[in-house]
């Protein structure tokens, strides 16, 4: 939107893009359009081709002061769950939130539109969609810790 500078998803990828992951094997694919349709399918084009064990979608919460893992996501009348197991990935937390409200934006659909891919083509693969604050001198640094958290931790 006009009013924000950045995006906080984004900026969050980029900061640990640049960290030495030794035990992970992490590929992005960010900056995608604002389209869920088109995020959906650049999102499950890469899912096709590389066969992945765990999947982190991030998307931008303005109105949230902490990370949040949804839960769910939906599609007019039908809700998707994701299999993590988020009250004991959040007790390990020190700050996020678990989340039953995805937004029902870009963010919620690309969610839907990936949890439907995994389970219609049978796929182990886990997925999890965190929201992102807008990062700020005060929360940056337990943003980025509970992030990394998370990475190691599904």
């Amino acid at each position: 939107m006009s009013h924000q500078h950045s995006n906080s998803s984004d900026d969050l990828l980029a900061g640990i893009q640049e960290e030495n992951f030794t035990d992970l094997e992490l590929i992005f694919l960010r900056q995608l359009p604002v389209d869920t349709q088109k995020a959906s399918q650049k999102a499950i084009a890469l899912l096709q081709e590389i066969q992945c064990d765990r999947v982190v979608c991030c998307g931008m919460a303005e109105s949230r002061s902490t990370l949040t893992v949804e839960s769910n996501a939906r599609k007019e009348k039908e809700f998707l769950k994701t299999a993590i197991d988020l009250p004991n990935l959040v007790s390990q937390l020190k700050t996020t939130k678990i989340s039953h409200d995805a937004g029902q934006f870009v963010c919620e659909g690309l969610y839907f539109e990936i949890l439907n891919y995994l389970q219609s083509s049978h796929s182990s693969c886990q997925c999890l969609f965190v929201h992102v604050p807008i990062l700020t001198k005060t929360n940056k640094r337990e943003i980025f810790a509970d992030f990394k958290t998370i990475l190691s931790l599904i």
